[in-house]
């Protein structure tokens, strides 16, 4: 099969690019690089010509909600309606495990928006919800760090490592369209805070972690299970011990 990954070069593409690429399918990255820009959708006719199926891997640092629909809502549109001029046949898109379940959240805000759109697009769809990923806690000590401190929300999580959800991707591209499949999940769940000590430990990062619901991306509205997945979600193989220990 001929498959674009849109986002190709980012966290979840550049692994999910080796899957496809190792299941045998030809691969057409869709990035800025590649003469793609998603804002105004110049160069998407000429990168999905002739492609069976689109994998939206794509991703914003914005965190206002407004910002955050913005990017995903003129995206989403550019890409649709490109993907339905070239006669794509199915459209995958990674979303959230609790998407509907976060309010405060900026990003989540933009994903809602997102996912809605895909929904009533003019392209089959899949939409694979994964929960966070084990490089969450780093990035959210990067965000909040100041003066040798980052408040950091007291979250239970289930994480998943990004290259399980590249093989889940690549499988679900190569297969038909399906609408809302299982909530992807990793195998253990884990405090949010305990993770970003652990691989700032493992960093030799001295950052000094204060639990807070102020000051970060998620509010207590997220406190308790309301992060974790559903009883029937798809389980990745692997550990955030041997994750963290191949870092």
């Amino acid at each position: 099969m001929r498959i674009a990954v849109v986002g190709a070069t980012g966290l979840v593409g550049t692994p999910t690019v080796s899957a496809l690429q190792h299941g045998g399918h030809v691969v057409v990255p869709v990035t800025r690089s590649t003469g793609v820009d998603l804002s105004t959708g110049e160069g998407l006719d000429a990168a999905l010509d002739g492609v069976d199926t689109v994998v939206d891997v794509t991703n914003t640092v914005a965190a206002d909600p407004t910002e955050a629909e913005s990017f995903f809502a003129t995206a989403t549109g550019n890409l649709l309606a490109a993907e339905e001029r070239a006669g794509v046949r199915h459209h995958v898109v990674v979303s959230i495990v609790g998407l509907d379940r976060i309010r405060g959240n900026g990003h989540y805000h933009g994903k809602r928006r997102q996912e809605a759109m895909v929904e009533r697009g003019p392209v089959p769809w899949t939409i694979q919800r994964a929960t966070q990923f084990f490089e969450l806690p780093a990035m959210v000590v990067g965000w909040t760090a100041a003066q040798g401190a980052a408040p950091i929300p007291p979250l239970l999580v289930q994480p998943v490592a990004v290259h399980d959800v590249a093989a889940v991707l690549a499988e679900v591209a190569a297969g038909p369209p399906q609408g809302r499949t299982r909530d992807l999940a990793g195998p253990e769940a884990h405090d949010f805070v305990d993770m970003a000590r652990r691989i700032l430990t493992a960093r030799g990062d001295r950052t000094r972690l204060v639990p807070s619901w102020r000051d970060g991306p998620f509010g207590v509205e997220a406190a308790g299970e309301v992060l974790l997945p559903e009883p029937t979600a798809r389980l990745g193989s692997t550990t955030f011990d041997s994750w963290l220990a191949g870092q």
